[in-house]
C-alpha cells in the first residue's frame, strides 16, 4: 500500500460555553490567528455539539456560540483567510463520528483522563453517553477535514493521541491509507495560563472568583486592577528562567508578559530581572490593556450584530462542506455503504 501524501491543513475548536479568558486568547485564539498566515489552510470551529454533552440552556448556547465567533474574529481570525464554522451546521462531523464510534473501543474511552476527571466522585452512570463518546466526535471533527495539524493545549494531547489511534485502526481494518495521522501542535510560553489567585491552577471561567481571570470582555480598568492585585511572592524577579522554579505566580505573570510581548521568557527576564512586582505589575497591566482592549471593543461591536455573525457562520459551513462531503462519501464507500 503506497503512502498517501495529505495536503497540510490545520483544524481546531473551542466549546461555546461562555466567558472567553486571557487563557483562551494566549493558549488558542492568538495561535489560531498566527497559523492562518503561514500558507496552510486553517479551519476553526465552535464545537456546539460537544457543548451539549452536558445540558445547556438553548438561548445561552446560541448567544455563547455567537460570542465565541465574535471572539475568534476580534482576536485576528479573518473569515476571508480561515474557514470559521459552528459544528452543528456541518452534519458530516456527526455522521463520521458514528463511524468512529464503531471503530473506537470502550476501553479507549474509559481511559480518557477528562472522562475520569469529569466523573470523579460522581455517579458515572448518570453521565450522558455523549460525554463518554466525546473523544470519538473530536476525532471526527479533525479527520472529516483530513487535518494534519491541530493546535491544542497540553490537556487535550491525549484526545489527539486517540484521534491518531482511531485513524490507524480504521486504515488497518479496511486496508487503506485514507485518514492522516494528525500531529498535535503544542507550543508557546503561555499555552497554559494560570489563575491570577493561584499559580498552580489553570485560569478558568468556572472559578468562583472573577479576580482569578482576565475576561476578554473586561475593560481597561478591570484588566489593570486584576493584574495589580494578582497574587505574587515577596522576592524580586530573577534574571533567568531557572529562577522561576517553585515560584508559580511569578512564572505565570512572566509567561503572560512573554506571550503578550512576543518575547521569550529569557528576553523578558533580561529586561526585568531584579525588579520588584510593584514595578513589574504596572508594566504588565499596561501591556495587557494595550493588547486586549481592542479585542473587547471589537467583540462588543460584533455581538451587537448577530445577523452578521450568522452570515459568516453560514458561509463558513458552505466552504467546510466542500471539503467534508467528499471525505464522508469516500468513508462510506470504504466501509461498504451504498451511496
Amino acid at each position: 500500500m503506497s503512502e498517501t501524501t495529505f495536503t497540510p491543513r490545520v483544524f481546531s475548536g473551542i466549546q461555546p460555553s461562555g466567558g472567553l479568558t486571557l487563557g483562551n486568547y494566549l493558549g488558542a485564539l492568538k495561535r489560531f490567528a498566527d497559523a492562518q498566515n503561514q500558507g496552510i489552510q486553517t479551519i476553526y470551529c465552535m464545537v456546539d455539539l460537544h457543548a451539549i454533552t452536558v445540558w445547556q440552556n438553548p438561548e445561552d448556547l446560541r448567544n455563547n456560540t455567537r460570542e465565541l465567533c465574535a471572539g475568534f474574529i476580534a482576536s485576528g481570525i479573518d473569515p476571508e483567510k480561515s474557514i470559521l464554522i459552528n459544528q452543528s451546521q456541518v452534519p458530516e462531523h456527526a455522521q463520521l463520528a458514528w463511524v468512529f464510534n464503531c471503530v473506537a473501543r470502550m476501553g479507549w474511552m474509559g481511559r480518557m483522563t477528562q472522562w475520569k476527571d469529569k466523573t470523579a466522585g460522581k455517579n458515572a452512570e448518570a453521565a450522558s453517553l455523549g460525554l463518554f463518546a466525546y473523544p470519538a466526535l473530536m476525532a471526527a471533527d479533525i479527520l472529516i477535514y483530513h487535518a494534519t495539524h491541530v493546535p491544542v493545549g497540553e490537556d487535550q494531547k491525549q484526545h489527539i493521541e486517540l484521534t491518531r489511534d482511531i485513524a490507524m485502526k480504521f486504515n488497518h481494518d479496511y486496508g487503506v491509507d485514507f485518514f492522516p495521522i494528525t500531529e498535535p501542535v503544542i507550543e508557546g510560553a503561555a499555552t497554559r495560563v494560570m489563575s491570577l489567585r493561584d499559580g498552580t491552577k489553570k485560569m478558568s471561567k468556572s472559578d468562583p472568583s472573577d479576580a482569578s481571570r482576565i475576561n476578554l470582555t473586561d475593560d481597561a480598568d478591570a484588566i489593570s486592577k486584576k493584574i495589580r492585585k494578582a497574587k505574587t511572592d515577596p522576592e524580586p524577579l530573577p534574571s533567568d528562567a531557572k529562577g522561576l522554579e517553585d515560584r508559580p505566580e511569578a512564572r505565570n505573570l512572566v509567561n503572560i508578559y512573554s506571550a503578550l510581548s512576543e518575547q521569550t521568557v529569557d528576553q523578558v527576564l533580561a529586561e526585568v530581572g531584579g525588579m520588584q512586582f510593584g514595578t513589574f505589575k504596572p508594566m504588565l497591566a499596561d501591556l495587557a490593556v494595550a493588547k486586549l482592549t481592542p479585542i473587547s471593543s471589537e467583540m462588543a461591536r460584533l455581538v451587537a450584530d448577530p445577523a452578521e455573525i450568522d452570515r459568516i457562520l453560514a458561509r463558513g459551513a458552505e466552504q467546510a462542506r466542500e471539503i467534508t462531503a467528499p471525505i464522508l462519501k469516500k468513508t462510506y464507500e470504504i466501509v461498504g455503504m451504498i451511496g
